[in-house]
């Protein structure tokens, strides 16, 4: 008997206009339902991580003529997909139904039986101008706004829009509109708009890339050529575009703009990235190390069975944390196992990890290396006291050995392992090449080790590059590699790193007297 297939189901869902913190919570929830993700040239592919680990992803660009899909074939990719019993979450720049033939797609379902639900999306309409300091509507200004589209379907014998009525519209919005930016204002002029009218083109809105071009209905054109403006970009036009040398406020981030290089595991960059795009940044993640499991347990399996004979346990990384409580909970054991043991953590990055689990940590050093432990429990009477260091396989040994010299027992166990992630070479080279690259952060000296190793002994970092690192002991280890190190943050927070950055390119404008974005 043949087993009968379940129904499917597409979710229209529109993603926004680029930055991926603007997409909806509803969205979000689709796109971790799906078994296949077809997205467009304007999705931010960061969102694709949102999708479960077994899902397909068909990309379905369209961009400047060159479709890898037709419409007509991502119409019955999206049938096709849905009849087979699969979830399809059709990703769309923007809202699906602002100029995103969304609609097409839509009837194509219903034309099949197929079931669908339209998640609608922040439309650039409305966020790029409101990035670039444009409220669309003001009052004493405008009530009025109209969005149109600046490239109407070649195929019609005449077009749709009604130049004469537009005139008389406060703001207006024109969306993929930059090729034909020359018959646009002469259209609105021809019938009327005042040359003078303000207007801007903002290109790559809502993104560290965001470029803008302010003048009026008269001079946009000329500024456009001389800009050399190419898609994705928007018009606008409007007494509400003179509103943006007092509301502007994106490109007044401090990091704005700027390309910041992640060298952390990619499990761990979110939180950096995350903290460097709050500050306008462009997060640009090149992992050079992965962090693996020990390649035997037994040395951690032998003291898991021997914690209550520990008085301290110590974590030297968020790392140790995640793998020593993973191989805990496989050892069918947990955190009631650990009564009695205090507990002391480099940091309040590590420290947090273990307070997620609702474990109170004894102690965390004011200074946040192997020395600030130390440091910490000097004069403690350590005679007798046994401590366990759950770490990586190769790390230094000033630690167990400053504990020893004060009398502890001391176990070092190998929790995990750090090797070199596989990246290519070429991958960041021609993003340095293209001058895309401010700054490559290192986070740990693994981090340096293996960034050398990736990009080779003879690779030299352009001037206009700088080198910030996190803690002395990874400032120390990069210099050793040859590295000037031109920001650093002596306390072991990715919160401490952004703001030296922070501090960096303020100190960086002041020096020569004009904003760096």
């Amino acid at each position: 008997m043949n087993q009968k297939i379940k129904p499917g189901k597409v979710y229209i869902i529109g993603a926004g206009p680029g930055d991926a913190g603007l997409i909806t919570i509803k969205a979000v929830n689709c796109l971790r339902l799906a078994d296949v993700v077809v997205y467009d040239n304007l999705v931010n592919e960061e969102l694709l991580k949102y999708a479960p680990s077994h899902a397909r992803f068909i990309y379905a660009g369209k961009k400047g003529g060159d479709h890898t899909l037709s419409q007509d074939l991502i119409n019955d990719l999206l049938v096709q997909e849905a009849q087979a019993g699969n979830t399809v979450a059709r990703l769309k720049g923007g809202d699906p139904f602002i100029f995103g033939r969304g609609g097409e797609e839509a009837e194509k379902l219903v034309e099949h039986g197929v079931s669908f639900e339209v998640i609608p999306g922040v439309t650039s309409a409305i966020a790029v101008p409101a990035y670039a300091g444009i409220p669309l509507t003001h009052r004493g200004l405008t009530s009025t706004v109209a969005f149109i589209t600046g490239h109407e379907d070649p195929t019609k014998d005449k077009s749709d829009i009604d130049w004469q009525a537009l005139t008389g519209i406060g703001t207006l919005v024109f969306l993929m509109g930059v090729k034909n930016i020359g018959q646009i204002t002469e259209a609105l002029i021809s019938r009327g708009k005042s040359p003078d009218t303000p207007a801007a083109l903002i290109r790559q809105g809502t993104t560290p890339q965001q470029e803008i071009a302010a003048g009026t209905l008269g001079t946009i054109v000329e500024l456009a050529q001389a800009r050399k403006f190419s898609p994705p970009a928007i018009l606008v036009v409007g007494l509400v575009v003179g509103l943006r040398d007092t509301l502007k406020w994106f490109e007044q981030k401090p990091l704005f703009g700027k390309g910041i290089v992640i060298t952390r595991p990619e499990r761990q960059a979110d939180d950096l990235a995350d903290l460097l795009s709050a500050e306008g940044a462009e997060p640009i993640s090149f992992p050079t190390i992965k962090i693996v499991p020990p390649e035997d347990w037994h040395e951690l399996d032998v003291a898991i069975e021997a914690l209550t004979t520990y008085d301290w346990l110590m974590f030297t990384s968020a790392n140790g944390v995640l793998f020593f409580f993973e191989r805990l909970l496989q050892k069918q054991k947990d955190i009631r196992d650990l009564k009695g043991i205090k507990i002391c953590c480099i940091g309040p990055a590590t420290a947090r990890q273990i307070e997620d689990k609702g474990i109170q940590v004894d102690l965390v050093p004011k200074q946040f290396i192997a020395e600030g432990i130390l440091q910490s429990f000097a004069g403690m009477d350590l005679k007798g006291k046994k401590i366990l260091i759950p770490r990586a396989a190769k790390a230094r040994n000033i630690l167990p050995e400053g504990l020893k010299m004060q009398g502890a027992e001391v176990d070092v166990v190998t929790t995990y392992r750090t090797i070199n992630s596989g990246r290519k070479k070429e991958e960041l080279a021609a993003l340095i090449s293209d001058n895309k690259v401010d700054v490559i952060t290192f986070t740990s000296s693994s981090t340096v080790t293996n960034f050398v190793e990736i990009m080779g002994l003879d690779f030299k970092l352009p001037a206009h590059v700088d080198i910030a690192c996190i803690g002395p002991v990874t400032a120390a280890t990069a210099k050793k590699a040859g590295f000037k190190i031109d920001i650093s943050h002596e306390e072991y927070t990715m919160e401490g790193l952004v703001q030296s950055l922070v501090d960096h390119f303020k100190n960086k404008c002041s020096r020569t007297g004009k904003q760096e974005i």
